[in-house]
């Protein structure tokens, strides 16, 4: 019986943890088309993720990003779904950032 609940539970978080990487790919990022300003799509398979707003703190030369990322504002595009977005290349910098549009 153990065995079984330790399964299911294993695969729960297995399907969590796919999920997590996927929601950007079925979302307005995707499907918008967005580009960076150097023309690099923003979205690829699992580059796009939301930064928690605790995360995120506007300072005088950007958005600071977990306390050690700035975002200056005029990298910053729309994010029409009101959360703040990060897409990142394979080496992990940052190829996209979306803000709610109140924060611009």
């Amino acid at each position: 019986m153990i065995g079984i609940i330790a399964r299911m539970q294993l695969a729960l978080v297995l399907v969590l943890l796919a999920c997590s990487e996927t929601p950007a790919h079925d979302s307005w990022i995707s499907r918008g088309g967005l580009r960076n300003a150097a023309g690099e799509w923003c979205c690829g398979e699992g580059d796009c993720f939301t930064v928690p707003t605790e995360q995120v703190h506007i300072t005088a030369g950007g958005y600071l990003l977990f306390s050690r990322e700035t975002v200056p504002f005029d990298e910053a595009q729309p994010s029409p779904d009101g959360a703040y977005w990060r897409c990142k290349r394979p080496d992990g910098s940052r190829r996209c950032f979306f803000a709610p549009p109140s924060s611009f």
